[in-house]
């Protein structure tokens, strides 16, 4: 009895220990990446060029000039980091590998009369292609929900200079005031100017972070009022108003293209959807499709249709605001 009470107190404690240091563990790889990421943009070396305007053009004139691998490599990496995952470069790659393995291995089970190789190469790349659009996806999630946070931070910053405080620390204040994920850009910004950068550098960088068009127009309010003088905390208010203006009017814009959505939507599914179960209930149903040459040919014209339909659908409803 008392052996038995003695592991199982040895047992507790140790599962005690071990959790506690995990938990530290955890805690100071935490601190550790966020240091990395506030000290990341300061200790480059090269001081880039600050454009007024902050003209999208430059970048992409930037990434033609570059060879093609480190284009994309650079691309990915952008869309990595605008995404809020913490994912690296090395992980996307290990899901997209295995995603195209098992593709590779569903596709042979589809019970469909094709080539093995066609079969498999379908579904290997859209099994491959899955954590590239889950990226992706959390961007966008990501860069509307700053998008739709950023009145409030203008308003904000507007109402503390008003208030008579510096420009930095108004920075601070939204930072720790507003949520994230923009809460973290401006206490990143913030961290940048408390470490030494220039307020064009520490800018520059925070628009490359939040890749937003209202976020170039705070950037170039900011640094105009720093050479020519003015109210910044009117400019910032009225560009907050406006902002909000272009939010009413897109919500407008999207409930009147919302018809055409949901037909595109329809039109796209259905056939799909018509096909599996074609697919499942009567496999040698499809089969002249795929071994006799007009079945190759209405396929193909068919599947062009389908893209030409939905291009067309999207320029007609696409308003950009």
């Amino acid at each position: 009895m008392i052996a038995f009470i003695a592991i199982t107190f040895l047992v507790v404690l140790g599962a005690l220990m071990l959790a506690i240091s995990s938990g530290l563990r955890f805690f100071e790889s935490k601190r550790r990446k966020q240091l990395v990421s506030v000290l990341r943009t300061v200790t480059e070396t090269e001081e880039p060029r600050v454009d007024l305007l902050m003209n999208p053009d430059d970048k992409k004139r930037s990434d033609e000039e570059m060879p093609l691998t480190k284009a994309i490599h650079n691309r990915l990496n952008r869309i990595l980091s605008e995404s809020g995952l913490d994912w690296t470069m090395s992980r996307l790659i290990t899901f997209t590998c295995v995603g195209f393995g098992i593709g590779l291995i569903l596709g042979g089970l589809v019970p469909f009369q094709a080539p093995l190789l066609l079969k498999s190469g379908l579904a290997a790349c859209a099994l491959a292609w899955l954590p590239l659009f889950y990226v992706k996806r959390a961007r966008g999630k990501r860069l509307d929900a700053m998008e739709a946070q950023l009145p409030d931070a203008l308003d904000f910053l507007a109402r503390s200079m008003r208030a008579g405080h510096a420009f930095t620390i108004s920075i601070e204040m939204v930072g720790e005031e507003i949520a994230d994920p923009l809460g973290q850009e401006f206490r990143a910004l913030f961290n940048e100017q408390n470490l030494g950068a220039s307020l064009d550098r520490s800018l520059a960088n925070f628009g490359k972070r939040v890749p937003l068009a209202d976020v170039r127009f705070f950037s170039s309010a900011v640094l105009l009022q720093r050479q020519t003088g003015g109210n910044l905390g009117e400019v910032l208010g009225r560009l907050s108003h406006i902002i909000r203006e272009r939010f009413r009017l897109k919500g407008q814009v999207r409930a009147t293209s919302a018809h055409g959505k949901l037909t595109a939507t329809i039109l796209t599914v259905l056939p799909l959807a018509t096909l599996a179960g074609l697919i499942i209930t009567s496999p040698g149903y499809l089969t002249p499709l795929i071994t006799e040459p007009l079945g190759r040919k209405l396929v193909m014209g068919g599947v062009v249709c389908q893209i030409l339909g939905n291009v067309v659908i999207r320029r007609i409803i696409r308003i950009r605001v």
